[in-house]
């Protein structure tokens, strides 16, 4: 772990959910406004020179708003780099250019799973437009349009992430799911809910920051990684220096090199304010 007192990262990677926005007391969703203190921070770390990458499991349509609400790309400055779809979807912005997508058959997978969870609800990005799902999700949780379509014509085709989610289960029921399955062939990750994400194998928020990093000239040593969730495991360790907000699970802690405070109190901020004062 590096000291704070004697380093200063050249790329910083920030979760959105959680990290930067606030969650909804007793809701699955959070409020789209970034605090002052959060937006003030981030910004001083860009006028320092510092790289900032926003890293997601939300689609980009679901991204470019935080991008807006930070006004990280004014003045002329080059396209941000965005990692969406927990690591699927590497893009520029604005406007929204995709640079790496990576997609997998989730077709298996989403069958063993529906056949443990029959009520499950399952939902592919339609790019540009929101989301296509097998039934509406509760409001709040998906950005954009649901178009309901069968689940075979979900997984027709090659998809870049699979989103499951029981309304009637929890988050332990996913992970136990996840383990006896195997989910061979995917990666996946369990949310703050009964909310499972699956990806093409290897694909985290780590691989698609390693590619923006490489294209950057920079090293993973270089790197603060500030996170919540357990999709930001991945992102937490392969950073030179990983920092789980105070909310996390402990799996997420366990991953980080530290823990700044809860998101509530503006962590994010205080972490960033140690290099960007």
């Amino acid at each position: 772990m590096p000291d704070p007192a004697g380093w200063v990262p050249r790329l910083v990677a920030l979760d959105i959910d959680g990290t930067l926005l606030k969650w909804i007391e007793g809701a699955g969703t959070t409020y789209e406004e970034i605090a002052p203190a959060v937006g003030d921070a981030v910004r001083r770390a860009r006028d320092a020179g510092c790289h900032v990458v926003l890293a997601s499991g939300r689609s980009p349509h679901g991204m470019t708003p935080v991008a807006d609400l930070l006004e990280l790309h004014l003045d002329d400055t080059e396209p941000l780099w965005i990692v969406a779809s927990n690591g699927a979807v590497v893009f520029r912005y604005p406007p929204i250019e995709v640079v790496v997508e990576e997609t997998f058959d989730a077709a298996p997978a989403v069958q063993a799973i529906l056949e443990r969870h029959p009520t499950a609800l399952v939902a592919v990005e339609e790019r540009g437009v929101g989301y296509r799902v097998t039934k509406e999700f509760p409001v709040g949780e998906l950005s954009g349009e649901m178009i309901v379509t069968d689940v075979e014509d979900l997984v027709a085709a090659p998809v870049s992430r699979v989103i499951i989610r029981d309304p009637e289960a929890t988050a332990d029921d996913f992970v136990a799911l996840a383990r006896e399955l195997g989910l061979h062939g995917t990666d996946y990750v369990v949310g703050w809910t009964a909310w499972l994400d699956l990806a093409p194998v290897g694909v985290s928020k780590a691989s698609g920051l390693a590619h923006v990093a490489e294209r950057l000239g920079i090293d993973a040593a270089d790197v603060l990684a500030i996170g919540d969730g357990r999709n930001d495991i991945e992102m937490l360790r392969w950073a030179g220096r990983g920092v789980a907000m105070g909310q996390a699970v402990q799996a997420v802690i366990d991953a980080a090199d530290d823990v700044t405070g809860p998101v509530a109190d503006d962590g994010a901020a205080v972490e960033l304010g140690k290099y960007f004062p």
